[in-house]
């Protein structure tokens, strides 16, 4: 494995799945992508405001980065990278595998609430059979020491 992907969102169950990925890349000597991606404007009549709006997403991206990226240096001896793309998440995360060979694996944190696994759970474990990597799903409630424990 080279690098394993990790899809940085608003979710609770994100912050699980960027711990596993940084400690089975510290453990196996694989780097860590993290990929955020914005989802499209609703206000493409007002070019101004979706430039502002598209901005402050990206500073808010680069802020959540820094925080994960500084604990992944500190604790795990792992310097990730950070990619921001624009458009629909489940087709810019299968885009940006398919144009990044060194993905190894796609790991995603999975919602524990009523509404199921999440939206990109959901989504791309229905096309799990061609994607070209495997996914490994960390449930979000998994506890920081049992997840230690099995990386």
């Amino acid at each position: 494995m080279r690098k394993f992907l990790v899809v940085l969102d608003d979710s609770r169950e994100c912050l699980n799945a960027m711990r596993f990925a940084a400690m089975r890349a510290a453990h196996t000597g694989a780097g860590v992508t993290i990929l955020s991606v914005i989802p499209p404007d609703e206000f493409n009549h007002w070019i101004g405001v979706g430039e502002v709006m598209r901005e402050e997403a990206r500073e808010r991206i680069h802020a959540h980065f820094e925080v994960f990226a500084k604990w992944m240096r500190d604790r795990q001896n792992v310097d990730p990278d950070l990619v921001i793309r624009e458009g629909e998440a489940v087709p810019e995360i299968l885009q940006y595998i398919e144009d990044d060979a060194e993905i190894g694996v796609l790991v995603l944190g999975a919602g524990t609430g009523r509404k199921g696994p999440g939206p990109l759970v959901t989504q791309l474990t229905k096309t799990s059979g061609a994607l070209p990597v495997p996914i490994t799903i960390v449930p979000g409630d998994l506890s920081k020491e049992k997840l230690e424990a099995i990386t």
